[in-house]
C-alpha cells in the first residue's frame, strides 16, 4: 500500500479521535458543572472553560435546529465513505456515537441538553477575573 493509500484511514481515525473528545468534553460538563458547584470544585466556574463548553453545546443545538449534521460526522463519512468501514476500535467507537434515532429526537434532544447548559450558565455561574 502506498502512503496516498493511509491518509484517508489515518485522518478518518483523526476525526473520529476529536469527535470523541469533543463529545466527553461535553458529557463530562454536564454533569461535572452541577456536581462541582456543589462540592465546591474551583474550575466549574472557569470562564474560558464555560464558555467553551457553552459554545459547543450552541454549536451542537444549531446544527440540529438547521437539520444539518454535525460537520465533524459528514468528514469522518467523506474519508471513509460508510460509517461501518475501518478497524475493529473505530466501528465500535462509531456504535457509540452515532445512534439508529429519528433527526427529531437528536434535535429535541440537543436543544433539551443545551437549555440544561445555558441555564447552568447562570445557576452556576463563571467567576470573571476583576
Amino acid at each position: 500500500m502506498n502512503v496516498l493509500g493511509l491518509i484517508h484511514p489515518l485522518a478518518a481515525e483523526a476525526v473520529l479521535t476529536i469527535h470523541v473528545a469533543i463529545i466527553a468534553f461535553n458529557v463530562f460538563g454536564l454533569f461535572a458543572i452541577p456536581l462541582g458547584a456543589s462540592c465546591g470544585w474551583s474550575f466549574v466556574h472557569a470562564p474560558l472553560w464555560r464558555l467553551a463548553h457553552l459554545a459547543s453545546m450552541a454549536i451542537v443545538a444549531l446544527q440540529a435546529l438547521a437539520g444539518r449534521a454535525c460537520f465533524l460526522t459528514l468528514w469522518q463519512q467523506a474519508l471513509t465513505g460508510t460509517r461501518q468501514e475501518g478497524p475493529l476500535i473505530m466501528r465500535w467507537v462509531n456504535a457509540l456515537v452515532f445512534w439508529p434515532l429519528p433527526a427529531w429526537a437528536f434535535t429535541a434532544a440537543y436543544l433539551a441538553i443545551f437549555l440544561y447548559v445555558l441555564a447552568l450558565f447562570f445557576l452556576v455561574p463563571p467567576r470573571w477575573r476583576k
